[in-house]
């Protein structure tokens, strides 16, 4: 099975969505709470790499391994974390705006990342990987397009995007299973330490993003926040950039 056809449309409806919640409201936040979007971004762009990179030097992970919780790690925050914000009581307009603004530049910093983690001796035992900024500026174009589609058409891009917010879990529930079903022998044959390394990622990303919020002295609704967009990420643009 050629599951890029299966990743692909999920990360364009998923991008596409994204677009549609991008405005100027969107980026308005920046200004509005540059302490909260600072401590966001480092979590996510900083923290959040150099908390896979240590679990994967304790857990002595494989290269190939090594190489995918480190590029999970280096994705963007997704869709699902604004509705997760909203669910937590925290500051949903800042969700947004941390969605969007790590959307844009993880397309930069994925290509750094990994290129540093494919040369570190830990890792060098695995095969080249290239990873070109060029191939994955291909991600911004359906984010471009839903923008422009709720410029021109704002009644029937909130309808579509009513839509999609109902399919988007389920779409990644999906695509999920499909990788789970087609790699099953290799997940079960390293469940124990996939698991542990994958649980000591999400638990320390969690207690990292708690403490930078606490050190930029944020409000509890931020902190909520904060914590949910460290400790989740664009699960189908690490699978679409690994596949």
């Amino acid at each position: 099975m050629n599951t890029v056809w299966i990743v692909l449309p999920v990360l364009i409806a998923l991008m596409f969505q994204l677009g549609i919640e991008l405005d100027r409201e969107a980026f308005a936040g920046v200004a509005r709470r540059p302490a909260a979007v600072v401590a966001g971004l480092l979590g996510q762009l900083a923290l959040l790499p150099l908390i896979a990179f240590g679990v994967g030097l304790a857990f002595r992970l494989p290269p190939v391994y090594f190489l995918g919780l480190l590029l999970v790690a280096c994705c963007p925050g997704g869709s699902s974390s604004n509705v997760f914000s909203m669910l937590a009581k925290g500051d949903v307009a800042l969700s947004v705006t941390l969605t969007a603004l790590s959307s844009l530049i993880t397309l930069f910093t994925i290509p750094l990342v990994m290129g540093f983690g494919c040369n570190v001796p830990a890792i060098m035992a695995t095969r080249t990987i290239e990873s070109r900024s060029s191939r994955l500026i291909t991600v911004l174009l359906p984010m471009l397009c839903g923008a422009l589609f709720r410029h021109w058409r704002p009644r029937a891009a909130r309808r579509v995007h009513e839509l999609l917010g109902r399919v988007a879990f389920p779409a990644l529930m999906l695509l999920a299973a499909v990788f789970f079903v087609q790699y099953a022998s290799t997940i079960l044959e390293n469940l124990g330490v996939l698991g542990l390394a994958a649980g000591a990622l999400i638990l320390l990303a969690m207690a990292g993003g708690s403490l930078l919020a606490r050190l930029f002295r944020l409000r509890r609704a931020v902190r909520r926040t904060i914590v949910i967009e460290v400790g989740m990420q664009n699960a189908a643009q690490a699978i679409a950039v690994a596949t």
